[in-house]
């Protein structure tokens, strides 16, 4: 309920130097008030907004914290309500004493996400800048920080905006075009809307290309690291990470389930999966691994093919046509996708092999991953597969699905508009096309929200935020 005042940690739980408690709604410093004694004496409903006072936390007359407790008032402050924030010492127990006074005097424990839906409802900002408050918090490269920067300044809400004020200007002429019906006349000026709907289709369509690149900047970039078993898939996964996450071994077969994590290379998410090496196998357990390697090729945006150069110049009958086989083979079941190749341990080989290698094979790289060689050249090539442009030149990008699908459907019914135009059709039957556009536009901006949809956005929202 919009006018209970709410309570929650802000701060993530757990000890800590310093906690903050956060309290809003509209008795949010009536309810502080009392448990609460400035080393000043000065009440806190008469202190200015945006100003600190220094005092005690008290349940009667036992002191529960020292604590530093700031005021913000009305619309001045994150939720557009009267807000208080206490600053305390970290203790686990200190917060919840804290928190249960407040509650004892008429708190409600705040729901998750519920602050950030009180600054949406009051007009702070709109829904796609609060939808980018739970994006920033849980960004964790340079990348995904940025877009959700982008997105809580704005982003393309503000570009979607604008449009949707232009089309509910013809829409409402149009509409009184209807009241007129008997006397045939037109209020809004058909060539001047086809320049708006042309201009619109143009702005929609830029957006929705933008979630291919937007959405694996936001969510890391999944690269699939596949071969035969005991090419060094585990060793090089260990590498890049810098860390022991995936058991090494001379045995054939060790890796039999997939094992993922995430890196940043220059501000750029990796998710890398080192999967179960392919080869014919009886061992049932193993198979399913296999099974799960190529699923994760189906889902990887970058596929990384490894094989062991020494191996196959010494000892693998098959050679480098077994490698070229194997390549062409996971090039015609994925042509869309980038292939880096790799020989792995060409530390054990002189330069005549190595160039051997190089020579056969197109656009190869050579590593060592035990010894953490060739790397670098590894990183830059992963980059390069990726569209940073949209970061340098601070281009609108869509990252999230919902808007992502709301683009869509508004596109949809903005290419009928268009449709009805070039056929003539008459203001009646543009109309209902229109509005369907205008609805569409509304739920990106948070003109148009039903309880359902904003239920589900913000529980996926850390309590306190």
């Amino acid at each position: 309920m919009k006018n209970d005042t709410i309570v929650a940690l802000a701060t993530a739980p757990g000890s800590g130097a310093i906690a903050v408690i956060r309290v809003s709604g509209p008795e949010a410093i009536s309810l502080t008030e009392p448990v609460f004694e400035a080393k000043n004496k000065q009440s806190l409903n008469l202190q200015a907004s945006h100003s600190l006072q220094l005092g005690y936390i008290k349940d009667d007359y036992r002191i529960i914290d020292e604590c530093l407790v700031s005021v913000f008032k009305g619309t001045r402050s994150y939720t557009g309500e009267n807000t208080v924030e206490i600053s305390c010492h970290g203790s686990p127990y200190i917060q919840q004493e804290i928190i249960n006074l407040l509650l004892k005097q008429g708190c409600r424990t705040a729901n998750p996400g519920e602050f950030t839906l009180r600054a949406f409802l009051n007009g702070k900002m709109a829904l796609s800048q609060a939808e980018a408050v739970a994006d920033l918090i849980a960004s964790d490269n340079a990348a995904a920080h940025q877009l959700a920067m982008q997105q809580m300044r704005g982003g393309f809400a503000s570009e979607i905006q604008q449009l949707r004020e232009e089309l509910l200007n013809f829409a409402s002429l149009i509409e009184l075009e209807l009241d007129f019906s008997e006397e045939d006349v037109e209020f809004a000026n058909r060539e001047q809307f086809q320049e708006l709907v042309f201009r619109i289709q143009k702005v929609l369509s830029r957006l929705i290309d933008s979630f291919a690149v937007g959405n694996v900047l936001k969510n890391g970039i999944p690269v699939a690291i596949v071969g035969e078993p005991n090419v060094g898939k585990s060793t090089l996964l260990n590498a890049l990470l810098n860390e022991d996450r995936a058991i090494v071994s001379d045995i054939a077969g060790t890796t039999r389930d997939t094992i993922e994590d995430e890196i940043s290379i220059n501000g750029i998410g990796f998710r890398f999966i080192d999967t179960a090496g392919i080869r014919e196998t009886s061992d049932t357990i193993e198979g399913l691994g296999i099974k799960k390697t190529f699923q994760k090729m189906e889902q990887a945006q970058v596929v990384i093919y490894l094989f062991d150069a020494y191996n196959i110049l010494h000892k693998n009958n098959r050679g480098i046509v077994g490698v070229l086989t194997e390549i062409e083979k996971i090039k015609n079941k994925f042509p869309a996708k980038p292939l880096v190749i790799i020989a792995n341990k060409t530390d054990k080989l002189n330069p005549v092999e190595v160039q051997q290698l190089t020579e056969q094979i197109p656009s190869l790289l050579t590593l060592s991953a035990h010894k953490k060689q060739g790397l670098e050249a590894l990183e830059k090539k992963l980059l390069s597969f990726v569209d940073t442009g949209v970061l340098r030149n601070q281009d609108a990008v869509v990252t999230n699905a919902r808007h992502y699908d709301a683009l869509l459907k508004a596109q949809a019914e903005i290419n009928r508009v268009q449709e009805g135009l070039n056929m003539g059709l008459t203001g009646d039957l543009l109309a209902i096309d229109i509005r369907q556009a205008l609805y569409y536009f509304g739920e990106i901006t948070g003109e148009i929200t039903t309880d359902d949809l904003l239920g589900n956005i913000f529980a996926n929202f850390c309590i306190g935020k």
